[in-house]
């Protein structure tokens, strides 16, 4: 039952029923309505400003996660960058030391990549400067790794002509000597055997029956394998590389012949007592860059320590010489 209003009316001194124009209604109405809504405005306005909608949520969520990533991914590229300068490091202070190389310039190594201060400041850089700054980052790295790869390379061809080189030495002994008393002269100032004065002697006599196997003491190519009556009578000359040359002298025959490649232990002829010589025994001498040095102190693969010792002071014996 509609609820019926009254006002007094105090020109008629009487309560009489309140009639409500149409024009009143509607104003009633449209005043309602505009403040529902305003207030509907004003509740989305602070509900947009306070609360996530779900497709927000979700990308904020996604945000997140993505700076958490970013974060490792920092990390971890900080740690590959941490693990890559200590193989440089390794690389110029210790491999190249080894192998005689130069060092590797850092310059060459980071190219034109950005300062390393730039990095440090990524976290104050928007979306689209982080992108570019850890490109610029991992572009560093993959050059860096580029030139430490170029650089193992190098040091693996070092390796492999370290080891011919150690292979072309000389280094052995040229007749079997186990028991050290076949050096019959040692190098330097000599009695001549003929003159009777003294002359230098370039290299060591080791005395040894007739027809004793001579080897070559280190890989090379034989340069001579000449036969004559004087001097060295008939010896040969193995050129070794790396600036060594060894002569074995007064042959009784020769087995190889100039550009013949020999290997360390392989036979060149057989002890004679051809050229000056007073007796059987090969004559053998080392150059180094064209200058005759000590062969005896070239025995490293051959001998002990102690037999070392014992062999330096028989090859130092101011002795005469067989040639």
């Amino acid at each position: 039952m509609k609820k019926v209003k009254y006002f007094y009316n105090t020109q008629t001194l009487k309560y009489e029923k309140l009639v409500v124009s149409l024009r009143v209604k509607v104003l009633r109405i449209l005043g309602f309505v505009s403040a529902a809504i305003v207030t509907g405005f004003i509740f989305l306005s602070v509900s947009y400003r306070v609360l996530d909608s779900p497709k927000e949520k979700n990308l904020r969520r996604d945000l997140e996660v993505m700076n958490e990533k970013y974060e490792e991914m920092q990390g971890r590229m900080k740690e590959v960058k941490s693990q890559l300068a200590e193989l440089e490091h390794r690389d110029n202070e210790i491999y190249r030391v080894i192998f005689e190389a130069s060092p590797i310039p850092d310059s060459a190594r980071a190219g034109n990549m950005a300062k390393e201060e730039e990095f440090s400041q990524m976290a104050s850089f928007s979306s689209s400067e982080i992108i570019a700054s850890t490109g610029s980052l991992l572009q560093e790295l993959v050059h860096r790794i580029g030139i430490q790869a170029k650089s193992y390379e190098k040091i693996d061809d070092l390796v492999k002509n370290k080891q011919k080189m150690l292979a072309s030495i000389p280094a052995i002994q040229p007749v079997s000597n186990k028991d050290l008393k076949r050096i019959a002269s040692g190098f330097g100032y000599r009695i001549d055997p003929i003159y009777k004065t003294v002359k230098y002697h370039s290299g060591l006599d080791f005395a040894a029956p007739a027809g004793t196997p001579i080897y070559a003491t280190g890989d090379g190519v034989v340069e001579e394998a000449s036969m004559s009556d004087v001097g060295y009578g008939n010896h040969v000359v193995v050129n070794h590389g790396y600036g060594y040359r060894t002569r074995y002298g007064h042959m009784l025959r020769i087995k190889v012949k100039a550009g013949t490649t020999v290997k360390r232990g392989d036979v060149l002829g057989w002890v004679g007592s051809t050229g000056k010589s007073t007796g059987p025994h090969c004559h053998y001498e080392v150059e180094k860059n064209g200058e005759k040095v000590d062969p005896v102190y070239f025995f490293f693969n051959d001998l002990s320590p102690e037999e070392f010792d014992r062999m330096l002071k028989i090859a130092r014996s101011g002795n005469q010489s067989f040639d």
